[in-house]
């Protein structure tokens, strides 16, 4: 079953019991109308395969595509790859659910499985940002990443 709408919800009350499989895409306009979402764009393709059984399910989601994210150097929108896959148990609370916001799940499993930073590969960074680096002293894209502010262990310099 392909479908284009964003908001796929499953009423699972109204589906027999079994295997249902599920294709949609998720486009730029599905990613703009998330409020203060990290992902400002993209294109992804879902394949979502939900095993129905009677007091339970399982869901399989696997995301494929391109979403558009904020460089955290030079602040200008950069495409980043997705390509993950993830299995969907109920807890408790789920599985007293008649629903499922498949588009919201898979939007979730995108954005659990991103990068803590954002930013471009070495050198792609706008030529503005680039040189501001330098002026600075930094090399174009090669900012050290020190952690060691993180540690409660770390020995002042």
């Amino acid at each position: 079953m392909a479908e284009d709408s964003k908001n796929i919800v499953l009423r699972l009350n109204e589906l027999e019991q079994g295997k249902h499989h599920f294709a949609f895409h998720l486009d730029d306009a599905y990613f703009k109308a998330i409020e203060n979402s990290e992902i400002t764009g993209g294109n992804v393709d879902v394949e979502a395969d939900l095993q129905l059984r009677e007091s339970d399910y399982s869901l399989h989601l696997a995301a494929k595509g391109e979403v558009l994210l904020i460089c955290d150097r030079c602040l200008t929108d950069m495409p980043y790859t997705v390509d993950v896959q993830d299995d969907i148990l109920p807890d408790e609370e789920d599985e007293q659910t008649d629903t499922l916001d498949l588009g919201w799940l898979a939007y979730e499993t995108i954005t659990i499985n991103l990068p803590l930073v954002h930013s471009h590969p070495d050198g792609e960074c706008t030529p503005d940002m680039q040189q501001l680096l330098q002026a600075f002293g930094v090399p174009a894209n090669k900012i050290e990443r020190d952690s060691s502010h993180l540690s409660s262990t770390a020995e002042p310099e």
